[in-house]
């Protein structure tokens, strides 16, 4: 099979510009007005904005490499690496933390160099044990000799999708893309430069494990450096999840093509704008919360009472799965069933929380969600 890279100087990208440009105007468009609306939250809100959207990208770029994480636990690492109070008991295990730290590190730091040595740390954050899943992998550095594919199917009816270039060309491959990566910041358009190095990267497959996570984290790099800012307000990754087998037949599709990427580039720019148009959604979210307290700021609570109707504020509109009972209301507060019963009777009378249809032990409740 031959690949794109088997070229020797494959990464000399070529595209059709008539295809792109009406597209990335659309992109560029959506960005505008979603940078105004996160204006108009204020800084409190836009550091709430930001952690919806991490907890978002942390979850579903894990999601794609088949891992699932806790919400729970990554809204617990988020609000603390954020700085932010969570009312959550989950503790987050250092699978999250890393990518946590490897997101925010990537788009804080847009600004700094990138070199071997700090796509290597990021390497070592991603598998703190040494380990992915059980099997014990080369953390913070190249992959080995053994050909790197990308298969499926039963053990020994596989089918290879893709084959990265072999050990002894990493070196090489990945000082063309570094120098690139400083090279092209400015002189390239910038959405069409993110999703080249997605592209680059993944095709390159540098280390043993999480290709993948690396090369989005990097995307997201690109992206604050094309808009300046170190805050991410939409989830690639996400939208990403969602579109999960076609983002993988359009890599391939141009893996094993000419260096002509249009398909790959046209693909990018249109999940980027399907991300940018759900943000609205997360942000909406955000916007919620506030005006939620609006409403019932003066109302008479205790800090328990408080606690928990923050905790279904973050998890959202029907994001509270089976709604709240009086046994969530007890392992969340550390009360006894009586007072648990009592302290959410008082928050329906306040009508800060509804009670959900039901009786008997199906008895929950929600928020009483403003419009």
């Amino acid at each position: 099979m031959k690949y794109i890279w088997h070229d020797e100087d494959w990464y000399q990208f070529s595209w059709k510009s008539d295809l792109l440009l009406p597209v990335l105007g659309k992109v560029r468009l959506c960005q505008g007005k979603l940078l105004t609306r996160v204006k108009e939250l204020g800084l409190h809100l836009e550091h709430q904005a930001q952690a919806e959207i991490l907890i978002e990208e942390t979850i579903k770029t894990a999601a794609i490499e088949g891992e699932a994480f806790n919400r729970d636990s990554v809204r617990s690492s988020v609000a603390r690496h954020l700085g932010l109070h969570y009312a959550g008991t989950a503790r987050a295990d250092r699978h999250i933390d890393g990518l946590v730290e490897i997101l925010l590190e990537a788009t804080r730091n847009y600004d700094q160099p990138l070199s071997i040595k700090r796509l290597q740390s990021w390497h070592v954050a991603l598998f703190p044990t040494g380990f992915s899943g059980l099997r014990k992998i080369r953390v913070g550095r190249w992959r080995g000799r053994r050909p790197m594919q990308v298969v499926s199917g039963p053990i020994g009816k596989e089918k290879v999708h893709f084959e990265a270039p072999p050990r002894e060309r990493i070196e090489k491959e990945m000082k063309h893309f570094l120098d690139w990566w400083k090279e092209s910041l400015g002189p390239t358009e910038g959405f069409l430069r993110a999703a080249i190095a997605h592209f680059w990267f993944v095709t390159i497959h540098p280390f043993e494990d999480g290709n993948g996570r690396m090369a989005r984290a990097l995307t997201d790099m690109a992206l604050a450096q094309d808009e300046k800012l170190p805050i991410r307000f939409y989830s690639f990754s996400s939208q990403i999840m969602e579109e999960r087998d076609i983002y993988y037949a359009t890599l391939k599709r141009c893996q094993k093509g000419e260096k002509d990427i249009t398909p790959w580039l046209s693909w990018f720019l249109e999940c980027l704008l399907r991300a940018m148009e759900k943000s609205e959604r997360l942000i909406g979210k955000v916007l919620a919360k506030a005006e939620f307290w609006k409403k019932h700021g003066q109302t008479t609570i205790n800090e328990r009472q408080r606690k928990v109707l923050n905790r279904l504020l973050d998890s959202g509109r029907g994001g509270f799965q089976g709604g709240l009972t009086t046994r969530k209301y007890v392992s969340l507060t550390g009360v006894s069933r009586a007072t648990g019963y009592r302290e959410i009777s008082d928050l329906v009378n306040k009508k800060t929380l509804r009670q959900n249809a039901g009786k008997g032990r199906n008895v929950s409740y929600d928020l009483n969600w403003t419009d």
